[in-house]
């Protein structure tokens, strides 16, 4: 065995040492249930038994690690799987499918995610000097990547503070910039790079993506959206689709039908009001769609989700 061998499996050995320590951590903290929202702002921390059937969900700005079990992420024809090997990113919010698909009472699906925004990447690379990230081959706002050692390591730090949340205020703000620093450096750098460098076409879609987000209950025209980032309305629509797989009207819609099945499902609106809420005006539509996207009427599916338990959304 060459010296170089033995230098790359003590590198491994090193890296599967602190994942089954990170393991331990989240398993110890989600003990009492399936989610625990620390007191690390933007920190949760995830548990499941049992593999979950396929559910929508609002992926935001994040960084998602699995330390046992396994995850995969339909966002349009793209399939993302992330497990001890891998974690994903993503930059924008996005609707995708998701299922939990490795997990049991003895090896359970243990996760956790750790929120960011463009804010706090933008002033990172405002005040160091950040190496220049490989470059990628995708646009996409989400992203599959490799784990490593000083990456594992620094969310370890982060979920230890955990221990004592005196040093949180102080602390966590550091050890959280430090994880931004290693994801800009590593192989899915230019994807957070690009969302946070002003006037950057990805910029402009991450703030019309933003602005679908807080206003998806009016009509727009798409002219006017693109106009505001400051695009041509083919180039808006091709950069739009190539960063979240969907057109800005599709991403409308299932923004719109998702915010009418949590009124459904936590606030008990009937299908109609649902759908007046979020912007429909045609419940016949908006029966429609809803179908399409769920897979059952509104009744049908809110009644099968009582029954079940309410949908969790966890990384």
């Amino acid at each position: 065995m060459d010296d170089l061998t033995l230098i790359v499996s003590a590198e491994e050995q090193r890296l599967a040492a602190a994942l089954t320590a990170l393991c331990q951590s989240i398993a110890r903290w989600t003990e009492a249930g399936e989610r625990c929202d620390t007191a690390v702002p933007g920190l949760s921390l995830f548990r499941r038994v049992a593999p979950t059937e396929l559910v929508c969900g609002i992926y935001e700005p994040s960084l998602c690690m699995v330390t046992q079990g396994a995850k995969r992420v339909f966002l349009g024809d793209d399939c993302y799987v992330y497990d001890p090997q891998n974690y994903l990113i993503t930059s924008v919010h996005l609707p995708t499918l998701v299922q939990i698909h490795e997990a049991s009472p003895e090896k359970p699906y243990l996760g956790l995610r750790l929120t960011f925004d463009q804010r706090e990447i933008a002033q990172l690379l405002a005040d160091s000097k950040v190496p220049l990230p490989r470059t990628q081959s995708s646009s996409r706002g989400m992203a599959t990547s490799r784990i490593t050692l000083p990456l594992v390591s620094a969310v370890q730090r982060l979920v230890d503070l955990l221990d004592d949340e005196k040093d949180i205020p102080v602390l966590a703000p550091i050890i959280q910039r430090e994880i931004i620093y290693r994801l800009l450096v590593g192989e899915q750098g230019a994807r957070l790079r690009q969302i946070a460098v002003a006037g950057s076409q990805s910029q402009q879609i991450a703030r019309a993506i933003e602005w679908l987000k807080g206003n998806f209950t009016k009509s727009f025209r798409i002219d006017d959206l693109a106009a505001q980032a400051r695009m041509s309305t083919s180039t808006f629509h091709h950069h739009f689709r190539s960063m979240t797989a969907l057109s800005p009207l599709q991403y409308q819609k299932n923004l719109r039908l998702q915010e009418a099945r949590r009124l459904m499902l936590t606030e008990r609106l009937d299908a109609a009001s649902a759908a007046f809420n979020v912007g429909y005006e045609s419940p016949s539509q908006f029966s429609r769609e809803y179908n399409r996207l769920f897979g059952a009427p509104p009744l049908r599916d809110i009644s099968n989700l009582r029954r079940s338990v309410v949908v969790e959304q966890s990384p």
